[in-house]
Formats: structure tokens, sequence, C-alpha cells
């Protein structure tokens, strides 16, 4: 899941070696936290946040796949 936002991620951003990914495991939740320069997180949350959702329900559906939960955090 961790390289499919990366990939995702520096294909819409400006700066793609500014992008980051951690990964936090939780008991039932597995939070990725996106890291991207401060210039590009509009890009990546996009208009009104649809970029972010889309983002979040392609995370959803692969881990509805997966058999596992995961959220995703978009840090500056």
């Amino acid at each position: 899941m961790k390289d499919l936002v990366v990939s995702i991620a520096k294909a819409l951003v400006d700066r793609p070696d500014d992008v980051q990914v951690q990964s936090v495991e939780g008991t039932q939740v597995t939070v990725l936290e996106l890291h991207v320069h401060p210039e590009d997180l509009g890009k990546v949350i996009g208009r009104q946040g649809r970029t972010a959702r889309a983002l979040r329900a392609l995370l959803s559906a692969a881990g509805h796949r997966a058999h596992k939960r995961y959220t995703l955090e978009i840090l500056e």
C-alpha cells in the first residue's frame, strides 16, 4: 500500500523527490502518513479535497482486497 501511495503522489507533485510515506501500524488500522513539499500540498489535496478523497478511496478499496484497513494522513 505504501508503494501505491508513493507512486500516485509522485505523479501529482512538482517535487517528487520530497515525497515520503511512513507507515504506522495500529491494532486495527494502519495509518499511512504522506509528507510532501509545502508548495505541493495543494496539488495532493486538490480542490475542496477531491484528490485527497480519491486517494483515500483507492487506499480503502486496495485495503479491502487485502483484508486490512488503511487511512491516509497528509502532512506538511
